[in-house]
């Protein structure tokens, strides 16, 4: 089946308004992309590829302006583990977790305010964040510290937080991943998860924080690449009508959440959607089901791959899988957000910068606990040692994390060393341990451990760490599960680089009063 198009050119420009792809290079834009600025490409994204530092990405936004001065300039900034424009040095904000485990939304409120400040000098106008879903699933192996809680009232009123301080700013926020990632055991970066929930349950925890985020005026949202039986048995959110414009847009009065913002997909060439139907007709697919903007954010897109990922929207609405009217109308609205984003900016708060906001939300962030008898801070050098769990690609490989360097700069003389799974294999726990004794000899260990409850070989070293050494300090900087344990247990709620300042203080003594 065919059908008539009235305008090539406007076409054409509505296929590349929806196509929000990614670029390498850090001092200026490729020479394609001014060019499909001008033809009707609406935006861009950025990653950690893109940053050196926050004048060189303000330089490297104005080039894109130059092309187009509404232009959309998108980044996954969620703080904590997830950071972009820090990715060499380590996040300034902790992340939801943490901000959850404070549970002070005047305080989430501020971190977002300042990330977004940080983000507008910057250039940037949009950021991919906050994550809004419920971590139901402790086991969950992608969201984990980037959601705020378990508790989808806490994580509702921090998701609302957040997108106030963060829009306060002039920076669009994206609640993501609707309609909920947190009770996963799969990540969809590499196959297609799937959340069995009955339709209860789903409204009252999974879709409570989307919702509470709507009535707060977020401006976009991400979907997720995610299959809910209970919505769409076949076909995953980003993907199903039924999902996006059944669910997500529906007017309340139908059962829908009246959402009438922007929707974003996900990285759209991930495996859950690229695998099994393509790029080209994942993007075909994800805009007829009522997505408004494709985020391809994987690797560096070229202009080739933007042609053909346009040439084939347009194929699509010739063939008649596509209507024209649905992709005008989601063109339309990346224009609409573009418009808002330059008329925000203008009307952005003057707050003064508060560069210790993120250290100071670390510090509440954490929860201490002694073993038995007082814990004393050490005086003397300690010996760090951590233990690495494979990242998962949100939050990538390029990030130091942990509290060696932080602990160096409060005890001179501290020694770290990264004590992995294949060490593991190789020598079995009791090899691991005693390479852990060895690289200390005297000195005070220092365990530092992410999610020990996700990892065995993780958990199985520290028991028998601990036992040969009871006064062995325990750092959780993933999401606290096991019962505290050490001479002194800190669980930080994230790996954000002030959270391991923050543990460095505690351990050293040094916590400001």
């Amino acid at each position: 089946m065919t059908t008539a198009v009235r305008d090539s050119d406007t076409l054409t420009r509505d296929a590349l308004a929806v196509l929000q792809p990614t670029f390498a290079g850090t001092t200026a834009p490729p020479d394609w992309l001014p060019r499909q600025l001008e033809n009707g490409m609406t935006g861009v994204g950025l990653f950690g590829r893109n940053i050196v530092s926050p004048d060189q990405v303000a330089g490297l936004t104005a080039r894109l302006r130059e092309a187009k001065p509404d232009v959309l300039v998108a980044i996954d900034e969620e703080g904590g583990d997830v950071t972009r424009l820090e990715v060499h040095g380590g996040s300034s904000f902790p992340g939801n977790h943490a901000l959850g485990s404070a549970d002070d939304t005047a305080l989430t409120r501020a971190v977002a305010a300042e990330v977004g400040r940080r983000l507008a000098a910057c250039g940037i106008n949009l950021n991919w964040a906050p994550s809004a879903d419920v971590n139901s699933d402790p086991g969950n192996p992608v969201i984990g510290v980037r959601s705020f809680g378990d508790d989808p009232r806490l994580v509702a009123r921090h998701t609302v937080a957040y997108v106030e301080g963060l829009q306060s700013a002039g920076v669009a926020a994206c609640v993501k991943h609707f309609p909920g990632h947190g009770d996963t055991s799969v990540d969809s970066h590499h196959a297609m998860p799937r959340i069995d929930l009955d339709p209860g349950t789903l409204h009252a925890r999974e879709l409570a924080p989307f919702k509470a985020a709507i009535a707060a005026g977020t401006r976009c949202v991400m979907s997720a690449h995610i299959l809910v039986p209970a919505l769409d048995p076949d076909r995953p959110a980003t993907l199903s009508p039924a999902v996006l414009t059944g669910l997500l847009r529906a007017p309340e009065a139908e059962g829908g959440l009246g959402f009438d913002g922007l929707i974003f997909t996900d990285a759209i060439e991930m495996q859950a959607v690229a695998g099994p139907h393509g790029l080209d007709q994942g993007c075909v697919l994800a805009v007829a089901a009522g997505a408004d903007a494709l985020c391809i954010g994987g690797t560096p897109s070229d202009e080739a791959e933007v042609l053909r990922l346009r040439d084939a929207l347009v194929t699509a609405v010739h063939r008649g899988e596509l209507s024209e009217e649905r992709l005008h109308d989601a063109a339309t609205r990346v224009r609409r957000l573009a418009r808002w984003t330059a008329e925000a900016a203008a009307a952005a708060s003057a707050e003064e910068p508060d560069g210790d906001i993120g250290l100071t939300a670390a510090r509440r962030a954490l929860r201490v606990h002694s073993g038995a008898g007082t814990f004393a801070p050490l005086t003397a050098p300690p010996y760090v040692a951590s233990f690495p769990p494979v990242a998962n690609m949100a939050v990538g490989d390029r990030t130091p994390w942990g509290v060696g360097p932080e602990l160096a700069e409060l005890l001179p003389g501290t020694a770290t060393g990264s004590h992995t799974r294949e060490a593991a294999e190789r020598a079995g726990t009791e090899g691991l341990v005693a390479e852990v004794l060895a690289a200390a000899g005297e000195r005070t260990v220092v365990a530092v451990v992410r999610d020990v409850h996700r990892h065995p070989w993780m958990a199985a070293a520290l028991d028998g760490l601990l036992a040969a050494r009871p006064d062995t300090v325990v750092v959780e900087m993933g999401v606290p599960h096991a019962p505290p344990s050490g001479a002194l247990h800190i669980a930080t709620h994230g790996a954000a680089r002030v959270c391991g300042r923050a543990a460095a203080e505690v351990i050293a003594g040094r916590v400001p009063r």
